[in-house]
């Protein structure tokens, strides 16, 4: 794929140290005169820095906002200075680690949040230094336009349970994190706590349909299990029943858990036999 390079050369770039009786060239002074150049020739409005990094914010987003450790989905356009492409993702984007990327990335991708655009101007000492990285030369300034789709799944997911609910003709409410839930009987019983134990059954499955986990009868306290428990059993009282419609994020994140992929949506029918 054409982005897999990005990850690869980064950890190249990471891992590899120079012999020490030849130092390694510094390309900053150049670099830095190269980009002022490039930037004034586009009439960019950039913010440069301390790192030499130069960015400009095209549009901010208004979602999640990423770390510099943050599972991400972007897309991206590459290309020299004198506008020559690189590489570019497809429209689709791609999803990785902000660690497995070149350091410009790590850097320059958490000043924007979920649904923003804009450009990245990364100097040679943040991408692939004083060694060549395929068809780029050493000391190379990157250009890159970037979208950043979704960050730690969200903006993904999201869609994704919207389109699950439309599919399948549900009516959800929404809460501030992200969860989807529906109430079909309130029940008439006492509403737990996020800190209650509780006595439910139900069955999990994923959006395509495929039950990964299911029980008659579990008991737990709230405050042990996946964050979309903690907030969604609440929402029933003692005897109702319903469904939970979860993110990663209020899951099991970007990693893989006893079999559930990484960042996805997990759909739980629920009913609260008995707050405990």
């Amino acid at each position: 794929m054409k982005y897999a390079f990005m990850a690869i050369a980064a950890f190249l770039f990471i891992s590899c140290s120079k012999d020490d009786v030849t130092p390694a060239k510094d390309y900053s002074v150049e670099n830095e005169a190269e980009i002022k150049a490039y930037v004034a020739a586009n009439s960019l409005n950039a913010t440069r820095t301390d790192s030499g990094l130069y960015y400009v914010v095209n549009k901010p987003g208004t979602g999640k906002q990423p770390i510099a450790t943050s599972n991400v989905t972007i897309t991206y356009k590459e290309y020299y200075t004198d506008k020559t492409i690189i590489g570019q993702s497809s429209d689709e984007g791609f999803s990785i680690n902000l660690q497995g990327l070149i350091q410009g990335f790590i850097e320059g991708i958490p000043f924007f949040k979920e649904g923003g655009e804009g450009i990245l101007i990364i100097p040679a000492s943040l991408a692939y230094g004083d060694s060549a990285n395929g068809n780029i030369p050493a000391g190379s300034v990157l250009v890159f336009e970037i979208k950043l789709i979704a960050v730690e799944y969200s903006a993904t997911n999201d869609a994704t349970i919207v389109k699950y609910l439309a599919d399948n003709n549900l009516t959800a409410t929404k809460t501030a994190s992200g969860l989807y839930y529906i109430i079909t009987d309130q029940g008439t019983g006492v509403n737990p706590t996020a800190t209650s134990n509780v006595t439910v059954s139900y069955k999990g499955y994923y959006t395509n349909k495929t039950v990964f986990d299911q029980s008659a009868s579990a008991t737990f306290g709230l405050s042990q299990v996946i964050k979309g428990w903690t907030e969604g059993i609440p929402y029933f009282k003692a005897g109702g029943s319903g469904i939970l419609l979860i993110p990663a994020t209020l899951g099991y994140g970007s990693a893989d858990y006893n079999g559930i992929p990484a960042g996805s949506v997990l759909i739980f029918d629920i009913k609260l036999i008995s707050v405990n």
